[in-house]
């Protein structure tokens, strides 16, 4: 089925940046809980990511990302996902992340 050029344009994508990363035991798959800095207008959101496999925890912090922040929430065992982290999935199920190529101001849209 295809999208609509409406559909997209409400899919709401942000740059943003991690300021902390956490072990999430308690995930089915190995993951990590992301609190992730989108700037002022949209303040700070966490998120679940499956990335364990290619990055670790001190190597995220600060690192940009690109997420959709107009889903809504979702409970993922005692952890409430409020954003959805946006990578490319390999063969194995490994995740590698969609960042810019520079730093720019977090909560910028991608369009």
């Amino acid at each position: 089925m295809d999208l609509t050029w409406s559909e997209f344009e409400r899919t709401e994508m942000r740059v943003g940046t991690i300021i902390d990363v956490n072990d999430f035991p308690e995930a089915r798959k190995p993951a990590y809980q992301l609190t992730i800095d989108f700037g002022n207008e949209i303040g700070i959101r966490k998120s679940s990511a499956q990335i364990t496999v290619h990055y670790k925890k001190e190597d995220l912090v600060n690192r940009q990302i690109i997420a959709v922040v107009n889903f809504p929430k979702k409970q993922i065992g005692k952890f409430m996902s409020e954003c959805l982290v946006l990578g490319a999935i390999g063969k194995e199920g490994d995740v590698i992340l969609l960042t810019p190529d520079f730093k720019i101001e977090n909560g910028l849209r991608i369009g």
